[in-house]
């Protein structure tokens, strides 16, 4: 099934308040109740709010997760640490410990799963949680740039492409060796992700 285009929306304009409400409650049914028994009036008794708000705001229960578990990525900060490798090992760290956590865990994993036959929710997993968070590779490497650590790239193209592939490789890495393989991104295995990551960037 295909996911619902969003509606018109008229009247008044959205609360803040009310979307943080509805969002803290989705993340707490899915620790509470898990994807499979999640439902919106569920969602909206939790947050105090009517059922028709929530499909004022959402098309459905798939869209309302990618936001819930999306909101939990915006607490990703890079560190300035002094090094590349430092950066890149304390948000890695970050990174893993969102995925541990429940909501995230089962949240991120149904989405995805869901989106393999759904183009219309791929499409929004890549806005609302990759595009959003290629904001730390671009970070990252122009700090890295300026303190020497990587070579400047030589066009904007270029430059695309390599933010693509390092979010890419550290996402993918990070999320198999959690969310498939269920094996603990420690600082151990950080540290060695993040030198491996490096010598394949020549530096």
């Amino acid at each position: 099934m295909q996911s619902r285009s969003p509606a018109s929306r008229t009247g008044r304009p959205r609360s803040a308040t009310a979307d943080a409400a509805i969002l803290a409650a989705t993340r707490q049914a899915l620790v509470d109740l898990g994807w499979s028994k999640l439902t919106l009036g569920d969602v909206a008794t939790r947050a105090g709010v009517a059922k028709t708000t929530l499909y004022r705001r959402w098309a459905g229960k798939n869209e309302l997760v990618v936001d819930a578990v999306a909101e939990l990525f915006d607490e990703l900060e890079l560190p300035d640490s002094g090094s590349l490798a430092a950066d890149i090992e304390g948000v890695v760290l970050q990174f893993a410990a969102i995925l541990a956590r429940p909501e995230a865990k089962s949240g991120l994993m149904a989405v995805v799963a869901e989106a393999t036959h759904d183009d219309a929710l791929r499409e929004r997993i890549r806005a609302s949680v990759v595009d959003r968070q290629k904001r730390l590779v671009l970070e990252g490497r122009c700090r890295a740039q300026e303190r020497g650590e990587l070579p400047p790239e030589p066009d904007s193209e270029s430059a695309s492409r390599t933010a693509d592939l390092i979010f890419d490789m550290v996402a993918g890495a990070v999320v198999h060796r959690t969310l498939v393989s269920a094996e603990p991104a420690d600082e151990e295995w950080v540290r060695s992700f993040t030198r491996v990551l490096l010598q394949g960037l020549g530096t």
